[in-house]
């Protein structure tokens, strides 16, 4: 129970009364009625506050929330008191969220109901609790604030974002992928399984036309081609502690997260089978499967895999991979690069080599594009400049030493990881070298 403004007016009248009454003996007797009354009107609004129904409180959460991106949550109350209820109100959320709106004042008439709406945004994956709402209920005089907490508990699940799987889908529907920079170029050559016939379009080739069935219909038709299918896509997942690096609001590590499920959607699209395994310290594997509905399965997965604090073993990761995968398959290795790291990285490419082919995707720091952007204003801005440059060649230089062993890379900041790797994935299905 906590004390409202207007108790503390009652007080400071009994104060001034009390002041009179050090000045003239006369006023103590008023002084004394004062107190009497105000403890007795403030116990009987106590009372009354505290006997009252307490207002019944439901929490109505999505199943699930994509990180970092900014979702409603919608809470019911319902005043079955006989009066009008003026309140505060709190949702404990999770410290893993930000949220916006809190706390809520409310006014709620006598036997109806309010539905407050208020804006959450998760900030870290895995399984978020909400244990409870806490209100602050207006006694009837307005001399108290009745604090209360009800009990009301609800849990969610913070999946990597897949607010991108629903934008692909959305433009690859109207063909506007190029929206979100995915090049669909137009196929040519060999390597492409048929599809079906269909008439001529402006465009076509005149290798693409079946001039038999042409003579047949009496109009061009054309053979119309599809990317080969049933081929397998298996990411290896760095866990290791330089995932855990930030360049906003999200670590290399969920960027890495929403990349592969959106790449997933996509080869899942295109008749491949998609599985996943992870490596330094946070070891699952996850088979290759087909079908729309593995989505689900790599968000449940994916959904509480965090990166750990140990340095990544790629040649133990890749012997691994070889034992559990037998079919040659796209392997995807995604990680945080370094030049130290080829001593340890090229013999696993190279073995991973013998049976599969290989990209690898490595995340570059937002930082160092922004350090070569930034003017140079002094000798300190020159000298950084300068060694970022020198760091970017050594980086360089290690990705052309990989790449001259027959392995694909890929080196971009956080922010066009996904865009990447889908555009390489649809290069190799192009040009059927899977």
């Amino acid at each position: 129970m906590l004390p409202a403004r207007r108790l503390f007016y009652v007080l400071g009248g009994n104060a001034v009364i009390a002041l009179f009454a050090t000045i003239n003996p006369a006023w103590v007797a008023a002084w004394y009625a004062g107190v009497g009354i105000s403890l007795l009107l403030a116990f009987i609004d106590m009372l009354r506050v505290v006997t009252e129904p307490v207002p019944e409180a439901q929490r109505f959460v999505p199943h699930s929330l994509p990180l970092g991106v900014k979702r409603s949550i919608r809470l019911h109350l319902h005043n079955r008191s006989t009066r009008s209820l003026t309140l505060w109100l709190y949702d404990h959320f999770p410290r893993e969220t930000s949220v916006e709106g809190f706390p809520l004042r409310l006014s709620v008439a006598a036997d109806t109901f309010a539905e407050p709406l208020y804006n959450v945004t998760a900030n870290e994956r895995g399984k978020l609790h909400f244990p409870g709402l806490q209100l602050r209920v207006l006694s009837p005089w307005q001399l108290w604030w009745h604090d209360v907490t009800l009990p009301v508990q609800s849990e969610v699940k913070v999946y990597p974002n897949f607010a991108a799987v629903a934008q692909y889908a959305l433009l690859a529907t109207d063909n506007h992928l190029s929206h979100m920079g995915i090049m669909k170029k137009r196929r040519r050559g060999e390597g492409q399984d048929f599809h079906q016939l269909r008439e001529y379009r402006a465009g076509d080739s005149l290798r693409q036309i079946d001039w038999k069935a042409s003579a047949r219909m009496h109009k061009a038709i054309s053979r119309e081609y599809q990317d080969e299918r049933d081929q397998e896509v298996i990411f290896m997942l760095d866990c290791g502690h330089r995932m855990m690096a930030k360049d906003d609001a999200l670590s290399h590590f969920d960027h890495t997260l929403n990349a592969i499920l959106l790449l997933t959607y996509v080869a899942l699209r295109q008749g491949d089978a998609v599985g996943l395994g992870s490596f330094a310290g946070a070891n699952r594997w996850l088979p290759p499967h087909k079908g729309q509905h593995n989505v689900q399965h790599m968000l449940n997965a994916l959904y509480d895999l965090q990166p750990t604090a140990q340095a990544p073993d790629y040649a133990q990761a890749a012997t691994e991979l070889l034992v559990r995968q037998k079919k040659r398959a796209l392997v995807i290795l995604l990680t945080n690069l370094r030049d130290e790291d080829t001593d340890d990285l090229l013999p696993a490419l190279h073995l991973l080599r013998t049976r599969h082919l290989v990209l690898l995707a490595s995340m570059r720091e937002q930082a160092l594009d922004s350090a070569l952007d930034a003017p140079v204003d002094n000798t300190e801005d020159a000298l950084h400049k300068a060694a970022t440059q020198h760091y970017l060649r050594t980086r360089e230089a290690t990705l052309e030493r990989i790449r001259a062993a027959g392995i694909r890379c890929l080196d971009v900041t956080p922010n066009a990881m996904s865009v990447g790797l889908i555009n390489h994935y649809l290069d190799i299905k192009r040009s059927a070298v899977l």
